[in-house]
């Protein structure tokens, strides 16, 4: 576990906030392994009715830790943290509603492909910057974005790495609702607490109907982590990466 994941219980939801405000919460291996843990036994334990995740004030996440993309370059393949979490959310057995504010960039964009319910704040902004970094799509995103916003939208998203402000995305319909950033929590909770007050066999039910074939979204997340792989050893992601980390250097 990591201190950069907090897992916490209330009634019958499970927190899982990332807690990494430094850096954006950049995600390390340790919270990819601290989440897809907390995902298993949540989905595991007969009190839990449904899952949250958020983030801290103005960043949900803003993707992947950069020093663990260059080791993954290096070793040329994706961690099994990273695997196991989206494996993990592609199968979960219980409702997710996510809570975003801010920062949503790569992971902290996809993961909400995954939620079953969105909130996000008025200055949240959606960006999955992949092909930019000479990689390629994640978490399912090729299969689940197109058939959630619609192929063009997706294409503009994921292909272009063009940005969606919360209005935008609630319209094109990648989340629920946009609300203040004092209200997030409030209307997170407030949902929550209504899902786990629903009758929990017939809500299973109709989930997984809605959701469809989750081994087809696993395949698809097992197809783009070997490519995505491959791509972090490419000459085109090693330079934009050499180019962030200057210029982050320079900042």
């Amino acid at each position: 576990m990591t201190e950069h994941v907090i897992v916490e219980r209330r009634g019958t939801i499970q927190v899982i906030r990332m807690n990494r405000p430094d850096k954006k919460n950049a995600l390390t291996r340790a919270m990819y392994a601290a989440m897809a843990e907390a995902l298993a036994a949540g989905d595991g334990d007969e009190d839990v009715r449904v899952h949250v995740f958020l983030g801290v004030p103005g960043a949900f996440s803003s993707g992947n830790d950069i020093n663990d993309f260059m080791a993954f370059a290096e070793g040329g393949a994706l961690g099994e943290e990273v695997i196991d979490l989206l494996v993990a959310l592609a199968r979960s057995q219980k409702p997710i509603v996510s809570g975003v504010d801010g920062i949503a960039v790569g992971i902290g964009t996809t993961i909400n492909l995954h939620c079953d319910l969105t909130f996000a704040t008025r200055r949240t902004v959606f960006r999955t910057p992949f092909v930019d970094l000479g990689l390629v799509p994640e978490a399912g995103s090729s299969l689940l974005a197109p058939a959630m916003i619609g192929r063009q939208q997706a294409f503009a998203t994921l292909g272009l790495g063009r940005g969606l402000p919360a209005e935008r995305a609630k319209a094109v319909g990648l989340i629920y609702e946009v609300v203040d950033e004092d209200d997030l929590e409030r209307e997170v909770f407030a949902a929550a607490e209504e899902i786990a007050a629903k009758p929990p066999e017939a809500l299973k039910i109709a989930r997984d109907l809605m959701r469809g074939s989750r081994e087809e979204v696993v395949a698809r997340i097992k197809q783009e982590a070997e490519l995505f792989a491959g791509r972090l050893r490419s000459a085109e992601a090693l330079e934009a990466f050499s180019a962030f980390l200057n210029r982050k250097k320079a900042g």
